[in-house]
């Protein structure tokens, strides 16, 4: 039988019970949504939640509201601590020249510098507890590999453990530690680079190159990440090794998304095909549309903060300019497939990509 007949059995897709091997790219910062998540897992993929930007009971209460809507099976995605992320050590005068910098947006959008907090985010140990708890079929996570007791318990627990890699090395330790599924994401992929054994900079493999060297140095399953849209992605990637696929900027555009209108109407348009890699939105590398506050913060990466103090402060500045109907200043993620995005419904994508991969197979068979 030809794989235009059989490319949505992958042993992974039968693992989980997956009409097609699609994964939806979780979002973090909020722009996931309940809606997204069940409408892709409705249609056969793995809907995706990230859950990061949430306390303990927030993620329970994500969990309940996509069960109440589908009984088919989700993801729910996880940062794991990195570097000093849980307790970052900034000074005050390191955050003073921060304000100082950003002080004139502030200024320009009418909106007052905030007050430094607490704490930047909620704390791990709290989050992972309320995912083991939520008991979702898959748990994926970036930055790292959790520790091995965690992993331990998602095997009791009877949880697919997926772990997102930029690099063959960080495969391999994904691998050795016993994580069930590796997502190799190269570097076309939108929003943060999650490398975690060398720096960002330093791991920037595309994912036509990087999926066939996972493959082949890993024992488990392997799902593509980055810049993949449509598809002849879809199945360039299977035929690279892939078992699945994960999907990100499509879905985003997508009304479903929790992303801000403007947003997701940037997406749609040309200027989405210009994207950038920064860290002057999180501290993290990420890539996103490039805008002015991309150009103006070239030359100033000394005066960015490390993730996730830079996170924070930006947060207030993205949502106060979008409030005011701005797209020059905050961060619009995107990957580099977004000249790609055509669908606006996340049930209409989702058939589109299997239409269209299947047609790509039947043409190869003839």
């Amino acid at each position: 039988m030809s794989l235009s007949n059989t490319w949505q059995r992958s042993a992974l897709a039968k693992q989980l019970d997956l009409v097609a091997p699609i994964v939806q790219g979780p979002f973090g910062s909020g722009l996931s949504a309940v809606d997204l998540a069940v409408a892709v897992s409705e249609a056969g993929g793995l809907g995706s939640f990230g859950v990061h930007h949430l306390y303990g009971d927030g993620i329970r209460d994500v969990a309940a509201a996509i069960r109440a809507r589908t009984r088919r099976p989700f993801a729910l995605n996880l940062w794991i601590p990195f570097e000093d992320s849980e307790a970052p050590n900034v000074s005050d005068e390191d955050f003073a020249r921060a304000i100082k910098l950003l002080r004139p947006y502030f200024d320009e959008l009418h909106v007052e510098v905030p007050q430094r907090p607490a704490r930047f985010t909620p704390p791990y140990a709290e989050q992972i507890e309320a995912v083991l708890e939520a008991r979702p079929a898959v748990f994926s996570f970036v930055f790292g590999i959790p520790e091995p007791a965690i992993l331990a318990r998602c095997r009791e627990l009877e949880i697919t453990t997926f772990g997102t890699v930029t690099t063959v090395e960080e495969a391999v330790a994904m691998a050795n530690a016993g994580v069930d599924v590796i997502v190799a994401s190269g570097c076309e992929a939108g929003g943060h680079r999650i490398s975690f054994l060398e720096r960002s900079e330093e791991s920037l493999t595309g994912t036509l190159a990087l999926v066939p060297q996972v493959v082949d140095a890993v024992g488990v399953p392997v799902i593509a990440a980055g810049g993949i849209a449509d598809g002849r992605g879809i199945a360039a990637s299977l035929c690279l090794g892939a078992q699945a696929v994960q999907v990100g900027t499509a879905f985003l555009a997508c009304n479903e998304s929790n992303a801000n209108p403007l947003h997701r109407e940037q997406l749609h348009a040309k200027p989405a095909r210009r994207t950038a890699l920064t860290r002057a939105f999180t501290g993290r590398l990420a890539r996103g549309i490039r805008n002015r506050f991309v150009d103006e913060m070239q030359g100033h990466e000394a005066q960015v903060l490390p993730y996730p103090v830079q996170a924070w402060l930006m947060g207030h500045l993205n949502s106060a300019a979008l409030r005011h109907g701005r797209v020059d200043l905050p961060s619009l993620w995107s990957g580099q497939s977004a000249g790609l995005v055509k669908y606006r419904d996340a049930h209409q994508l989702f058939a589109a990509l299997v239409s269209q991969t299947t047609e790509v197979f039947t043409r190869m068979a003839a």
